[in-house]
């Protein structure tokens, strides 16, 4: 625990101006980022009496050990820079909203030839247009259904549209008038895109307008004795307003508005958006936060703006926002949704009327969400802390572990070594502090040597970092040996020097320059209570070791044997057998399963890469460009093998020394062995008589035995 006079800024250093402000801990990392609109006022509140502070408050200033800001120009300013380093740094006294992501939308891919319409989750894409969120997948495919009678837009993948071109026939929705079939050219682009616009626009809200017209249509129909098409759009006008019927009017003036109602208590808030479009309800969403800062009803609404908000711009942003309380400020917020709008943003309490009516109902569904997940909540939170209690007290250790780290080695008859580190902070995983490793230290399979390394070079970082920054007791000393080799993101790949390369899924592995002073986590820097290895004494060892070798004596470890689930520690020659019943059993269980999981869907990809791998892979000087130019002009690696120096020179961009070179590969390469079907003795081969190659997955051969013996053979 820091002591706050130990790094209070000293009077007069701190701006009278609009800033950011960021309070860091003792590994560096960022734990609490706030705006004010005087940064010497604000900051002198953190800086008073430890007994005048609220205790979140005074739990923050505790665990900081430095505090930095930013000065900017204006509170609307502050506001964007807040929401984006909120965004960036996770920081655990802020409070967050727990994702929405899983909220379904009805979505228009207006940036393709021919829009589709489709169910979508996850982040929002450019060019696409969103409707929604919805509360569950069913209630936007009933919906669509309805409406396509209307509006026969695409809603085929791109495999199946690109099929139907080529065989020239459309799906079944194009044979029963719910497509219009752009497939097999039945309407233009132009044509299909002003359809997918007029789809749009009904589900904007505007209504009125295709009923009318086709009400119109309809009684022309009628007069001119086309009573089959008067049918046909007496059937869509009813679809439609059946399609209406599912979103009732709760505004009578047609409102485009966002209702926002917070129901909180000490602890936690729950956060209720309802969105209406043309007077009627077309999304909802909510949130629950643990409120882990001293906030008030007008903050909460402020972050819940931001989440909301933060990556919207025009029509997304409603022309109203109406909310339980104000911001404070209001000014500055109220600016910034305008110009994220690009035009006036009413942001305001109702009062009186039909708004005030639908805001307590939503009230109401906030109240509703806050109870539920109390009463799932609660069981979780005495699960977890009794799991880690039963831990500390089998493993003798001083305090519940409240961040374990656990290390899986994974191969497949010693090849493609591999390795995983998987995280869990009180109980819960965090994926985002995964990671992989490739084990290159040596060849073969040896588990105990190669978590012996990967144990060497998490640690070995931890290390280093520390000295980097100057956080050595006295008489102490580090390893200071750079970053091991063979490091990898999460896909896989390692560049030359040995830093990881981004990718958009789990964290990075860390390479040499770790960017902590822009406030990012330290890859590696921040130390578990205890390391849990996949295995028994001999892993454990060999773990223990590992640390010992580094100096490093404040870390348990332990081991997880499959074979009777019991627990190892170093040294002990009995294990430690935790009942079968025990909480803290079953958490080291889902660690340990969740370790092995992560190291055998690495070890896997690196396999089929491998499988995929061509034998012009390896020939110098021969990109990508040319081994398709030279694939596409032979038709495969065999004919590509049996041509002669002269053939292989009349591919444009191939000259002669290079063709020498390509024939030279490929007569060291041994043709692939013929795959053969094993229910019938059949040798499988290909048009030109080649062997051919069997999947079970995408790029992922057969090997030779049943299923169960493929699994087996895999650790």
């Amino acid at each position: 625990m820091a002591d706050p006079s130990s790094y209070r800024p000293r009077p007069g250093e701190i701006p009278d101006s609009p800033g950011v402000y960021r309070f860091r801990d003792e590994h560096r990392r960022v734990i609490y980022v706030g705006k004010a609109k005087s940064l010497r006022q604000r900051l002198a509140n953190y800086f008073q009496d430890l007994a005048n502070l609220h205790p979140r408050t005074r739990t923050m200033v505790t665990t900081a050990a430095s505090v930095e800001w930013t000065v900017v120009s204006t509170e609307v300013e502050a506001l964007q820079l807040e929401y984006s380093w909120i965004k960036e740094f996770d920081p655990r006294f802020n409070v967050k909203y727990r994702d929405d992501k899983s909220y379904p939308y009805l979505a228009v891919t207006m940036n393709e030839e021919f829009p589709r319409v489709q169910v979508m989750r996850g982040h929002k894409k450019k060019g696409v247009r969103y409707f929604g969120p919805y509360g569950h997948a069913w209630a936007i495919r009933d919906t669509v259904d309805l409406l396509l009678r209307v509006f026969p837009v695409r809603t085929c993948s791109a495999g199946v549209f690109k099929n139907a071109a080529r065989t020239g026939r459309p799906c079944l929705l194009g044979y029963i008038g719910k497509c219009s079939a752009p497939c097999v050219e039945r309407i233009s682009p132009e044509d299909h895109r002003e359809l997918a616009e007029e789809f749009c626009d009904f589900m904007a809200g505007r209504t009125g307008t295709y009923l009318r017209r086709l009400e119109r249509q309809m009684a022309d129909a009628a007069e001119e004795m086309e009573y089959e098409r008067a049918a046909r759009l007496r059937d869509d006008i009813g679809a439609l307003k059946k399609a209406m019927e599912k979103s009732a009017v709760v505004l009578a003036d047609a409102t485009d508005a966002d209702l926002i109602a917070v129901a909180e208590d000490e602890l936690e808030a729950a956060v209720q958006i309802f969105h209406v479009r043309g007077g009627r309800v077309r999304g909802q969403r909510g949130w629950v936060t643990d409120k882990v800062e001293e906030i008030t009803t007008g903050a909460l609404v402020e972050h819940a703006l931001q989440q909301l908000y933060g990556e919207e711009t025009g029509d997304a942003v409603p022309k109203e926002v109406l909310v339980p309380a104000l911001p404070d400020p209001v000014e500055p917020v109220q600016q910034w949704l305008t110009e994220r709008r690009g035009s006036g943003v009413s942001l305001r309490i109702p009062q009186r009327g039909d708004k005030k009516a639908l805001m307590a109902t939503v009230e109401r569904n906030a109240q509703q969400a806050l109870v539920l997940h109390k009463t799932k909540r609660a069981s979780d939170l005495t699960t977890r802390s009794r799991a880690l209690e039963e831990i500390a007290e089998a493993l003798d250790l001083d305090s519940a572990p409240l961040r374990i780290e656990c290390y899986d080695i994974s191969h497949l008859q010693g090849d493609d070594v591999v390795a995983s580190m998987v995280v869990f902070e009180d109980g819960l995983a965090r994926k985002s502090e995964y990671r992989r490793f490739q084990i290159k230290g040596f060849a073969g399979q040896d588990d105990v040597r190669s978590m012996h390394e990967v144990i060497t070079r998490r640690f070995r970082r931890y290390l280093a970092e520390k000295e980097r920054t100057g956080e050595w007791a006295d008489g102490q000393d580090a390893d200071t040996a750079g970053p091991g080799v063979g490091d990898v993101a999460s896909d896989g790949r390692a560049p030359a020097d040995g830093r990881a390369v981004p990718d958009d899924g789990e964290a990075l592995v860390d390479g040499p320059a770790l960017k902590d002073d822009d406030g990012r986590p330290k890859r590696f820097a921040y130390p578990p209570q205890l390391v849990v290895v996949d295995g028994g004494q001999p892993q454990v060892a060999a773990a223990q070791r590992a640390l010992d070798e580094l100096g490093i004596d404040d870390i348990a470890v332990c081991g997880l044997a499959k074979r009777l689930e019991e627990v190892w520690l170093p040294g002990d020659d009995d294990p430690v057998v935790l009942p079968r019943t025990s909480e803290g059993l079953y958490l080291l269980q889902r660690v340990r399963d969740e370790a092995h999981r992560f190291a055998i869907t690495y070890q896997r990809v690196k396999r089929a890469k491998r499988f995929r791998s061509s034998p012009l892979d390896d020939v110098p000087g021969l990109g990508e460009t040319r081994k398709q130019a030279l694939i596409k002009h032979f038709g495969s690696v065999k004919k590509l093998r049996a041509a002669t120096i002269d053939q292989i020179c009349e591919v444009p961009g191939i000259g002669r020394k290079t063709a020498e070179t390509v024939a030279v590969a490929l007569a060291r390469v041994t043709p692939a062995a013929p795959a053969v079907n094993t229910a019938t003795g059949e040798i499988m081969e290909d048009e030109d008589g080649a062997p051919e190659t069997t999947t079970d997955a995408p790029g992922e051969p057969v090997t030779a035995g049943t299923p169960d013996e493929r699994r087996g053979q895999e650790r």
